[in-house]
């Protein structure tokens, strides 16, 4: 008996002379790693690794180590419910992060809600999202992005207001994420008095904007508006410099994605979006460590993040997730929703430093105030406004 205490004394003091934790915290990482939306995917789930790895070499959290659970949900409704449904029930995960596609999200995060947990939407953009079970007496899913309610005002607003374009286009791809994105920007409008004078739809995978442009072209369009993802918005802009009209293109956030501005080139240059971060300037201290450490540690092509916003806000959500378990010292789910909705500490992020980011009634992280616009500008996207530049480093 006493070799075996013996045993045990030894075991148990290499453990902790190596820093081993007391416990693992499994969390899930659902996105797509693959396929047209990957380069949201990666940079997320490479923000995420890269916080993750911070804290824990700082000690975890509580003592316990974060252990993340990645699965690649390709885009795909179905692929995300069952990936969802494996995360809960096998591999017992605290909390998932992750959804780049509003579509996915809304497929599958209602398992999360059924079981009591929290879901950190860290890209999807869907208006829809943070509020789809309004009746629920406990709502499980949060949101760190821009929802498109927030994006679609900032982009009428550039082109009626700012600009006094009011003869609109507005190309929107059939997903979930183009089409209630459409909505929003038609609502936005609204209150500016202007109906677009075109709408059209296209397909993930179009690689032919010619009719649809086209038809906006025809119908006197003065600027296009765009609610697609990166490989179909720089088919618009090829198109549009294939047909020799040349009109400004605005839209949401994903104008700054790698795969729409390599592939469009020089005819990408003036796409302008709203962003909640932008690679280059880094405005703040954090900024800067932040983007040195990501490109250290995974060499992204020409120095530049294939979604600097997926990145940011994927490594946001994880310092915000373990904000909540810390203070709540748990990780059941009803404790992480008290302790998500009354954060008692600023915790500080790479977006913005969160101060009371949640409440009971409201799970939108991002308010309009922490969202600038962004230009593509040389392969790049710098700051629309310089004075967005400076606001942001104060």
């Amino acid at each position: 008996m006493n070799i075996r205490h013996h045993i045990f004394a030894v075991a148990a003091a290499a453990m902790l002379s190596t820093g081993a934790y007391a416990a693992d915290i499994k969390v899930g990482v659902a996105g797509p790693f693959t396929g047209g939306s990957s380069s949201m995917g990666v940079s997320m789930r490479d923000g995420v690794r890269l916080a993750t790895k911070e804290i824990n070499a700082a000690g975890g959290v509580n003592g316990n180590k974060i252990v993340l659970v990645e699965r690649d949900d390709e885009a795909k409704n179905e692929r995300g419910v069952q990936i969802a449904q494996e995360l809960i029930n096998n591999e017992k995960v605290v909390a998932t992060l992750g959804y780049i596609n509003t579509g996915v999200a809304l497929a599958s995060q209602r398992f999360y809600q059924d079981a009591k947990i929290p879901v950190l939407n860290n890209v999807a953009t869907g208006t829809l999202i943070t509020k789809q079970f309004p009746n629920a007496p406990e709502n499980y899913v949060f949101r760190n992005a821009a929802a498109d309610n927030i994006q679609a005002p900032m982009i009428a607003k550039e082109a009626v207001e700012k600009r006094g374009l009011k003869r609109v286009a507005i190309l929107a791809d059939s997903t979930n994420y183009g089409q209630l994105g459409r909505e929003d920007l038609e609502k936005a409008l609204k209150t500016y008095g202007v109906t677009p004078v075109a709408t059209e739809k296209f397909n993930i995978g179009d690689v032919d904007m010619t009719s649809q442009l086209l038809k906006a072209k025809n119908a006197g369009a003065d600027v296009v508006l765009t609610y697609a993802i990166g490989p179909e918005l720089a088919q618009i802009a090829n198109g549009m410099a294939k047909l020799g009209w040349k009109k400004p293109l605005i839209g949401s956030w994903t104008l700054s994605m790698a795969s729409f501005i390599d592939t469009a080139g020089k005819n990408g240059n003036g796409a302008t979006m709203p962003e909640t971060f932008i690679q280059n300037p880094p405005t703040t201290a954090k900024r800067k460590v932040f983007v040195d450490n990501y490109l250290k540690e995974f060499k992204p092509k020409n120095g530049i993040i294939a979604s600097p916003v997926s990145a940011a806000q994927g490594y946001d959500s994880v310092y915000l997730l373990a904000a909540a378990i810390k203070q709540a010292n748990s990780t059941e789910g009803p404790k992480l929703l008290a302790a998500l909705q009354d954060l008692k500490s600023p915790v500080e992020g790479v977006v913005m430093t969160y101060n009371k980011p949640f409440s009971a009634a409201d799970h939108e992280a991002v308010k309009a105030k922490d969202v600038v616009m962004g230009i593509v500008e040389n392969g790049r996207v710098e700051f629309l406004n310089a004075e967005d530049a400076v606001a942001k480093k104060k």
